[in-house]
């Protein structure tokens, strides 16, 4: 850039020339660029603020867009975002086959400590023993005084326990959110729902995770961010539950049994409407697993779906039913039942003596071991097995169960002569009550096996998984009612449902081998009503005994049938079941009206 000079020559020159003072030539050169610099600097000054401008014009644009676009999108809960996959406390609902809540959240608070920045460490120790009489004035003390900068009080507190904490004024004693999973019906179908507790967790948050039941089973489901407000619909009626329940908790304690459980299915569909055990649990206070002594004493056992037991006489109908369905047997075939009866080294015997022959349907009524022992050696071994597990007695039950599912029948190690005879009257091999469930489904539903289930869902019958016909169904059928209105089951009968099904006593295997002699678990599996039945029951009891006119009787007509009789006559009619005619009870008013004594 070359520089104007402030005197210039020609200027100069031209000015003494004309008698000029050259001196006013430099004041309007220094003038001329004083102007120049001053509109350069303008210049530069209204470019800038032009470009600021812009700039402003710019961000105020952006910021009025992401407005726009917040007021136009879904509000949603905001969440922090985590360098690792986040800790997710969402769960979804859980509710019955009519919408009734059995699981949901509520929001609570954890409880943590900060002891740099406490007071008085002494007065908040003492005060949170007394809030939480769990806690340890002294242990709390000790660990705020140890240098640690984080501790852990509570998981979770109730609102009450939050504002007592509060009201003591103690800056470090801080509070966490958290959601709380929520069992408003309390211990009511504790063992289907199972439970939940706290996962991966952090100050802002906790990952509540499913401990067993259908919260378990489901615990993906339940905690799919996308699936959140849609609710797990389970199979189950809340009402029928609770009133099963009820009616279990009342026989357990007429029947001085140690344990109790039940199950009504659909006998078409397997669909469960209840399950219950007893001695059950709350859910929201779910007790620790046990450490020590038989698990099956811990309420936590499902004894259900979790419990193997030799279910004794309630196989009987099965052996019969194999034996119909292949035509060795005809319902009115007259089997020997002279007693005892002995195979080797060892003897089987009935409960009374029923004489040198009884019908294949007496065998049933009268449950006679010797009877269906004949039975089953005329099948023989292979024919018995393959029956058994073409009915799912040689696998877990594929309920949506984590107990179920982890349960597998005992079964003998060598299936003898022997064997086959003391399984087909239930003894030699232990199942489970949904398994038994199950095989008496099938044999309502005319010979179709099912598949149990909680969730509740479409099924429609399967004709491919047909077991036995649908006439060697009908057969067995026709026998178990007999057994309610003249068998052994004679306790379980209620007017106007026409109840059918079979009773069993197994004396309890002891720890070491043998069995005792006064401890056993009576069983009654059924359904109703018999002509079209509609649900499987089967009630059992964990070591009854039962007092009648001062002598103490164990056996499932005098223990398990009669709670199974109390069951039905509270569940039916909530189910809308209206009670009909029966038509063995019509039969003799019928005669009587017709002029006849």
């Amino acid at each position: 850039m070359i520089r104007r000079p402030l005197r210039p020559l020609a200027r100069i020159l031209s000015a003494r020339a004309q008698g000029k003072d050259p001196d006013l030539i430099e004041a309007e050169e220094r003038a001329a660029r004083l102007a120049a610099r001053h509109r350069a600097e303008r210049q530069k000054a209204e470019t800038r603020l032009l470009l600021l401008g812009l700039v402003f014009v710019l961000g105020f644009t952006t910021v009025a867009g992401r407005m726009a676009l917040l007021s136009a999108a879904v509000p949603v809960e905001p969440r922090a975002a985590l360098a690792s996959d986040p800790i997710r406390a969402q769960r979804a609902e859980i509710v019955d086959r009519n919408g009734a809540l059995l699981a949901t959240n509520i929001v609570t608070a954890s409880l943590y400590a900060q002891p740099a920045t406490m007071i008085d460490p002494k007065r908040a120790a003492v005060e949170l023993a007394g809030i939480f009489p769990d806690l340890d004035a002294g242990t709390l003390e000790a660990r705020f005084t140890d240098g640690r900068k984080f501790l852990w009080i509570k998981r979770s507190i109730s609102p009450e326990q939050r504002q007592r904490v509060h009201d003591l004024g103690e800056p470090g004693l801080l509070f966490g959110p958290r959601e709380a999973r929520l069992y408003p019906n309390g211990a009511v179908a504790a063992h289907v729902l199972g439970g939940a507790s706290y996962g991966r967790e952090g100050v802002h948050a906790a990952e509540v995770v499913g401990t067993a039941g259908v919260e378990r089973v489901f615990d993906a489901r339940l905690r799919d961010p996308e699936r959140s407000e849609d609710p797990l619909r389970l199979s189950i009626d809340i009402e029928v539950q609770s009133a099963l329940e009820e009616v279990l908790a009342a026989g357990m304690a007429e029947m001085n049994a140690k344990g109790a459980m039940g199950i009504l299915m659909e006998a078409d569909t397997g669909q469960i409407r209840a399950l219950a055990s007893l001695p059950d649990f709350d859910p929201n206070l779910r007790p620790p697993l046990p450490s020590r002594g038989d698990p099956a004493d811990s309420p936590l056992f499902n004894r259900a779906a979790q419990g193997r037991y030799e279910l004794g006489s309630t196989f009987k109908p099965l052996t019969v039913a194999l034996a119909l369905d292949t035509g060795l047997v005809a319902p009115t075939t007259l089997i020997d039942t002279k007693g005892p009866m002995r195979w080797g080294r060892f003897t089987i015997r009935d409960f009374h003596n029923y004489g040198p022959q009884l019908t294949v349907e007496d065998v049933i009524v009268k449950s006679s071991n010797i009877g269906a022992a004949r039975i089953a050696i005329l099948q023989g071994s292979k024919a018995q097995q393959d029956f058994l597990k073409r009915i799912g007695m040689f696998e877990p039950v594929p309920v949506e169960l984590t107990e179920a599912a982890r349960t597998t029948p005992l079964l003998p190690t060598r299936w003898s002569d022997l064997t086959t005879m003391t399984i087909s009257y239930g003894h030699g091999i232990a199942v489970t009550p949904l398994h038994l469930a199950a095989a008496y489904a099938m044999i309502a539903n005319g010979g179709r096996r099912v598949t149990p289930s909680i969730v509740l869902q479409d099924v429609a019958p399967d004709e491919s998984r047909r077991v036995i016909s649908e006439r060697s169904a009908a057969q067995v059928r026709s026998m178990l009612r007999q057994v309610v209105l003249r068998g052994t089951a004679r306790q379980a009968d209620v007017p106007g449902y026409e109840v059918a099904g079979k009773t069993g006593t197994a004396d309890k295997p002891l720890p070491h081998g043998g069995y005792a002699r006064d401890r056993v678990i009576s069983t009654f599996a059924s359904f109703f009503p018999a002509t079209h039945p509609e649900f499987v029951l089967v009630i059992a009891l964990d070591e009854p005994v039962n007092v009648i006119n001062g002598t103490k009787v164990r056996t499932a007509g005098w223990t398990a049938a009669p709670v199974a009789a109390k069951a039905i006559r509270r569940i039916a009619p909530i189910m809308g079941l209206r009670p009909g005619a029966d038509p063995e009870h019509l039969a003799p008013v019928l005669y009587t009206l017709a002029g006849n004594e």
